[in-house]
């Protein structure tokens, strides 16, 4: 099988990330800063020649993968697959909150139990295999070709444990920025790592007009 290149994105920044507040399916929007990360990601890109723009159906990835969509003349195609995980009753609480109202809870969660969930949430096995699941099946339509994968940290979180052969409950030692840019190979259900935590295009601050 053909290799395909992967360019796995991080959605740009919202309030909540501003906020330390955990998002999971939550749908919520970009901020200003976030629309101006999204607007520069995709600008360092247009000269690359993207096949296909596959993005969360979530408002915060959509929005991002919108933003390079129109730089490289694609329509994105959403998918629900590629959601962050699902953290049941943890969703809308501010970390800092959690750990003085939870702390056993937080403990686990921070420890990276892999068979537990928050009430109502996903664990890490079943989040795992999910966006794993979503990406082979996304990817192994374009054998050859390149592809952007618009999602959230703990989806990129994933596809590099896979692309690294590293454990669920691995410390996690990797960026995972908002509209970061990163580079995998897909060929036939195993991930190559080829470059992580690209963000050199957020170098100039978001608001000084002479980024426009």
């Amino acid at each position: 099988m053909a290799a395909t290149r992967v360019l796995a994105i991080r959605h740009g920044e919202t309030a909540w990330n501003a906020d330390a507040r955990i998002q999971g399916h939550i749908d919520i929007p970009l901020n200003a800063a976030g629309h101006w990360q999204a607007g520069r990601m995709a600008q360092s890109l247009a000269g690359e020649d993207i096949d296909a723009v596959y993005s969360s159906d979530l408002a915060r990835a959509r929005q991002t993968a919108e933003a390079l969509a129109q730089v490289v003349g694609r329509t994105p195609v959403l998918d629900a697959g590629l959601r962050e995980r699902h953290f049941g009753h943890f969703e809308g609480r501010n970390y800092h909150d959690l750990d003085r109202e939870q702390p056993e809870q937080a403990a686990r969660w921070r420890r990276r139990d892999p068979e537990w969930s928050p009430e109502g949430g996903e664990t890490l096995v079943a989040f795992s295999a999910r966006v794993l699941a979503t990406a082979t099946r996304l990817l192994a339509a374009h054998p050859g070709q390149t592809v952007a994968l618009v999602a959230h940290g703990g989806v990129l979180d994933c596809l590099y444990r896979a692309a690294t052969g590293l454990d669920l409950q691995a410390p996690r030692t990797w960026q995972l920025g908002n509209a970061s840019i990163n580079r995998l190979l897909y060929t036939g259900e195993v991930f190559t790592l080829v470059g992580w935590a690209d963000d050199a295009h957020l170098e100039t601050p978001a608001g000084d007009e002479r980024s426009a």
